[in-house]
């Protein structure tokens, strides 16, 4: 029986097309849940996540076998840490691999963490309760998403932040 080889890895610059792929595989989920006027195909464009990259989104990489099948972001934010674009492919979702990323990534940083997601992405919501963080009032995610994520009004209107204090 062979042996799968499993770890998590930064992300260099050689990656960047797996990423993409992965990213928008695993957003179509979003498809038919988000606001209709919020979807696009591609979710990300190469644009977009070049942009995410130069605005000091670092990624990281579940790899098995040599195969990139999940990502997660980390953007420093001076007194947070945002975790960002949070994906893993369809074909290997629900055996684990978000919750290691997360559990990785959340041990790179000593500052409160905060993760924004959409609304209505209920199964996103609770993985991220699951893994012990909250959803902020109302209030308190209009302050955050206004203060540390560079998104439209619209987004900020139908998305939820979940943070790492209680």
């Amino acid at each position: 029986m062979a042996q799968t080889l499993n770890m998590i890895i930064p992300s260099t610059k050689e990656n960047f097309t797996q990423i993409y792929e992965i990213i928008n595989d695993a957003a179509s989920a979003y498809k038919g849940i988000i606001p209709e006027d919020r979807w696009h195909e591609p979710y990300m464009s190469k644009t977009e996540l070049q942009g995410q990259i130069d605005d000091g989104v670092t990624f990281w990489c579940y790899v098995e076998n040599d195969v990139i099948i999940g990502v997660m972001g980390l953007q420093d934010k001076g007194d947070v840490t945002l975790i960002r674009h949070a994906y893993v492919r369809t074909t290997a979702r629900n055996k684990g691999i978000g919750g290691k990323l997360l559990q990785h990534l959340s041990t790179l940083t000593s500052k409160p963490i905060l993760i924004g997601t959409w609304a209505d992405a209920t199964w996103a919501i609770e993985f991220y309760k699951k893994h012990g963080f909250r959803v902020v009032s109302f209030e308190e995610k209009e302050r955050l998403l206004r203060k540390y994520w560079s998104i439209p009004k619209r987004q900020i209107e139908t998305s939820v932040v979940l943070s790492s204090e209680v």
